[in-house]
């Protein structure tokens, strides 16, 4: 089948579930062009079934803002023709949906029919798609896709919740590839970043707001006085110099490493011993997935579909949002145990591989045989 992907090509959990399901599709013998303004962070082209084709904008001075929506869609109507595309998957509402849809209507007009398969991934509904200025657009945009997918059920409940949606939505969970991720590093060189007796404790994310990232320092602090240990810190945004101020004034600099952002994220998580996730929001956690996928036991919040990945006691531990002395006592039980640590990370390494790529992706080309079918119906209705 030739699958046209639709995706933000950056370091944020999408566009990596995107690229990671095209680079999966591929390996199984289908056709997939990426259709969007940069090429996505974790793409090789070193694939006979891999296609990159870049969007660009004209800038003019009439124009406040760009128009991306515009120039989105005239590209996929032009790939679409091109090389015959027979199936649109795109990821998230806005704008990728909306634009989606206008290319379908463009095509229609000269008799083609591609089927779109829109997935939700969290801040296109719960952040951005509940504004006034964007919510009839996103409603619209959903219903007139021809299948729906949320990556947790916690994201499908919200969207019901927030949207007047007559479409049914499949859940279909982010994943991993755990055949990516064999802990067999021989240059693991844990000693760069700790002594020996130190603890090291990750967080990766986009530093937005939502990530509450000034409670990861703050658990991380409380930490720190029963135990020696480090923190390091993956990820650029907004709350990056919060963090690094926040740190300053409580001492603790010297045993803090912002490292900004990394394509090596398996290098890093294969010498942490713990993940912290305090997120006042998350459709899913895939970071947290990734994590436990290298046997790092995390300490998150119990907020969105965290608590459908993290398994509280098991994989680690749940706490309100906010609950920072809750987190670092958590934290602690893990930690101060070897036994105890050891049999986290087995836990979580295990737990993970509910979520192989190898589950998750037979998901996925089911709805596309299903959407496939319903081309035929609608050409020849």
């Amino acid at each position: 089948m030739k699958i046209a992907i639709v995706c933000y090509p950056t370091f944020g959990g999408s566009g990596v579930v995107a690229t990671e399901l095209g680079i999966a599709l591929a390996d199984r013998g289908h056709e997939v062009h990426f259709v969007t303004y940069r090429q996505p962070v974790r793409l090789s082209l070193l694939n006979n079934n891999i296609y990159f084709h870049e969007v660009h904008v004209p800038e003019y001075p009439l124009f406040h803002y760009q128009p991306y929506e515009l120039a989105l869609s005239s590209k996929l109507v032009d790939t679409i023709k091109l090389h015959n595309i027979d199936l649109l998957h795109v990821h998230y509402a806005i704008p990728h949906a909306y634009a989606g849809y206008m290319a379908k209507k463009m095509l229609e007009e000269e008799g083609i029919y591609v089927p779109m398969i829109t997935t939700l991934h969290g801040t296109d509904i719960t952040l951005v798609g509940k504004h006034p200025f964007y919510k009839p657009a996103v409603t619209f945009s959903i219903n007139q896709s021809d299948v729906v997918t949320s990556v947790s059920q916690n994201l499908k409940e919200r969207t019901l919740e927030f949207f007047n949606i007559e479409k049914d939505i499949q859940v279909v969970p982010n994943f991993i590839d755990k055949k990516k991720y064999s802990n067999s590093f021989t240059d693991c060189q844990r000693s760069l970043m700790a002594d020996d007796d130190e603890k090291i404790i990750t967080h990766i994310s986009n530093f937005r707001k939502v990530k509450r990232i000034p409670d990861v320092v703050q658990v991380f602090h409380r930490i720190q006085k029963e135990m020696p240990a480090k923190l390091i810190m993956v990820g650029e945004g907004p709350q990056k110099e919060v963090a690094e101020r926040l740190c300053d004034s409580l001492g603790i600099s010297d045993k803090v490493i912002f490292l900004g952002n990394s394509n090596e994220i398996d290098r890093i998580l294969c010498f942490s011993d713990l993940f912290l996730l305090p997120s006042e929001s998350e459709s899913f956690g895939l970071a947290a997935l990734e994590a436990m996928i290298n046997k790092v036991p995390v300490i998150s919040s119990n907020a969105g579909g965290i608590p459908e990945v993290n398994l509280d006691g098991i994989t680690g531990y749940l706490n309100d949002v906010g609950d920072v002395e809750g987190m670092a006592a958590n934290a602690l039980k893990i930690l101060g145990d070897d036994e105890v640590l050891e049999k986290f990370k087995t836990n979580a390494r295990k737990s993970s591989e509910r979520f192989d790529i190898l589950k998750v992706l037979p998901l996925y080309e089911n709805l596309y045989e299903e959407a496939y079918k319903s081309r035929f119906d609608k050409t020849f209705s």
